[in-house]
């Protein structure tokens, strides 16, 4: 037997890194330093460890490097709190990157593979970045090693004087996606799109309704009409060159987003205040450079020709909308000061068949560079990762990284974790009750049956538990509505039950239930269902049996728990003034008689 033993103080409360980008070049000839892509474009001195095209950079020996065009292949499984890498990354990362890439080569706009991203795990999707105002694209900086991990990143560089217009650039990356789904048919293609880049993935989409797109759309420009742009668009198109130099500090002042969300990246939450203002002072210094060189990045001509795309590429955009059949997923900030991207994001949801949205309230114009949105997290969470025409919930699931599970147990779950005080008690075989997991099997397919306690709030309590002393996942299976009903397409926010489907929530059902134990998982199973979550009085008694050792074998576990929480958070306040206990686990291997309030 097993049980969790809490103390009763719920009732009590209202809860730099140096920059790793150096030279890597081959000398072609004689005197002339450059790296070629697959596609014959000459980059000349770049300093920046990229993979241009589908090749490697890779070392020759002796000091040398030669280039070589070689296929991705697959890396390894991802392991359980897999190190994801996401916060060593900063804005001054970035602003080190593009100290190099915004150098005049005179070249045209072309596709590379960061080097941060690492190789993927087999069989993974290809994701196209194709970048905002800034052209650069190292927007995804931040997010380069967790992406790298499961995906196949490409990011688009579009130079800082190129002129292509829009019409240019959609036919570029429409030329990718048809390469590459010419060669994987079932596979899906990822397009990350961010302000500009928005309108560039939909356009596309529009023109391709047949392949398997699914797009992740960051503040697209596609609001522009009702933006703040929009009255000095006819005045920039009027004035002399001369004459935009005074509008230019107000222009580059919308696209910054909020410094503070920022500086706050890489900043763990369970450090000390003292200690958190200390790192965001230490960030916010450190972003000086960042406001110094948009001015670089962004130069008096390019800003102009760059807010004129945007006019043409809405323009563009907004008139084929009807034709989007891809699936989309829209990130909106609620703090954007260039565009109404939250307003955006719900008219997008009307307009297009497939879409979904997530707003993050505290965030500006430069979501992918700000903390709370680490991209991975969010794809999972709303289930967009997938490797084929489908999604499944066994074979494209990613396990939880390490900065999730700390994020998910330290920020959202942490207070209730703390005001619930759980303690867990397993039976060994010989009887004896010991404290902690030791009487629960390592080896799967291991299945908890058990109740709800009120609302599953301290669900949290025995999946952290099962992490911390097991390094075992514990994949509960929760109401369909969850993933396809109306409360899944509806929610607006990333919120507890996205966080749910990252920590491994699956639908319930005979299918899901059995691929998971065919895979040595370790399942929860509520099958009170919603109105026992709730109290309501439906049954005075409730008795829970073990699987008949046929089912056992069919179903192929060979385990079968009872996991019982006797007395929850509901009846804390009259308990705790008795006992000293809150919440009572129990797992046990036998038939329990349970008395539902």
């Amino acid at each position: 037997m097993a049980c969790v033993v809490t103390c009763p103080v719920w009732h009590c409360f209202g809860i730099n890194k140096k920059p790793r980008f150096r030279v890597r070049a081959e000398r072609l000839d004689g005197n002339d330093l450059s790296v070629v892509s697959t596609d014959g474009v000459s980059v000349k001195e770049t300093t920046v460890p990229v993979v241009v095209g589908r090749g490697y950079l890779v070392d020759g020996g002796n000091g040398s490097l030669k280039s070589r065009i070689e296929k991705k292949m697959g890396g390894e499984e991802l392991e359980l709190l897999w190190d994801d890498g996401y916060g060593t990354n900063t804005v001054k990362d970035y602003v080190d990157a593009t100290k190099d890439m915004i150098k005049p080569d005179g070249g045209p706009p072309r596709w590379f593979c960061p080097v941060e991203c690492g190789r993927p795990i087999k069989d993974s999707p290809l994701l196209l970045f194709l970048p905002g105002l800034d052209g650069v694209g190292m927007g995804l900086i931040l997010h380069h090693k967790p992406l790298g991990k499961v995906f196949e990143v490409q990011c688009l560089h579009i130079p800082v004087h190129d002129r292509t217009p829009f019409e240019g650039l959609v036919t570029l990356v429409e030329e990718t996606v048809r390469l590459e789904h010419a060669s994987r048919l079932n596979c899906p293609i990822y397009l990350v799109g961010d302000s500009l880049g928005g309108c560039l993935a939909l356009a596309v989409a529009a023109r391709n309704p047949s392949i398997d797109l699914v797009m992740i759309l960051v503040n697209p420009a596609t609001s522009l009409g009702r933006s703040r742009l929009q009255p000095f668009l006819p005045i920039l198109e009027a004035f002399p060159d001369g004459l935009h130099v005074r509008t230019i500090p107000f222009l580059l002042s919308l696209v910054i987003g909020e410094p503070l969300k920022m500086a706050e990246v890489g900043v763990e939450g369970r450090l000390l205040p003292k200690q958190k203002f200390e790192r965001i002072s230490s960030n916010l210094t450190a972003l000086l450079p960042f406001y110094s060189g948009l001015a670089d990045i962004l130069p008096t001509e390019t800003l102009i020709w760059k807010l004129k795309l945007i006019k043409s590429a809405s323009a563009y955009t907004n008139s084929r909308l009807h034709a989007v059949k891809a699936e989309v997923l829209v990130l909106a900030s609620d703090k954007d000061h260039l565009f109404p991207s939250g307003e955006e994001a719900l008219r997008l949801k009307k307009l297009l068949p497939n879409c979904m949205i997530r707003i993050f309230k505290d965030n500006g114009h430069t979501l992918l560079m700000e903390d709370s949105m680490n991209l991975l997290t969010v794809i999972k969470g709303t289930c967009k990762y997938r490797r084929s025409k489908s999604h499944d919930f066994t074979k494209d699931f990613l396990p939880p990284s390490m900065s999730e599970y700390r994020y998910t147990f330290n920020n959202v779950f942490g207070f209730l974790n703390f005001a619930s005080c759980s303690s867990l008690f397993s039976t060994m075989e010989n009887g004896k009750i010991v404290k902690g997991l030791a009487g629960v099997p390592d080896e799967g397919p291991v299945l908890l049956v058990g109740n709800h306690m009120l609302m599953g709030m301290d669900l949290s309590s025995l999946c952290e538990a099962f992490l911390r002393e097991k390094k075992i996942l514990v994949r509960g299976v929760a109401h369909p509505e969850l993933f396809w009903g109306n409360f899944h397409t509806s929610s607006n926010v990333f919120n507890f039950f996205d966080l749910m489907k990252v920590m491994g929530a699956m639908p319930v059902s005979p299918k899901s239930l059995l691929k998971a134990l065919s895979t040595n998982s370790h399942v929860l199973l509520y099958p009170g269902g919603a109105r026992e979550a709730l109290h309501r009085k439906v049954r005075l008694r409730f008795r829970l049996y073990p699987m008949e050792p046929s089912l056992n074998l069919q179903s192929g576990c060979k385990h079968v728990f009872d996991c019982v929480s006797t007395v929850d958070i509901e009846n804390s306040r009259i308990l705790a003034k008795i006992f000293a206990i809150i919440n009572v686990f129990v797992i046990a291997g036998r038939s329990i008689q349970i008395i539902l309030a």
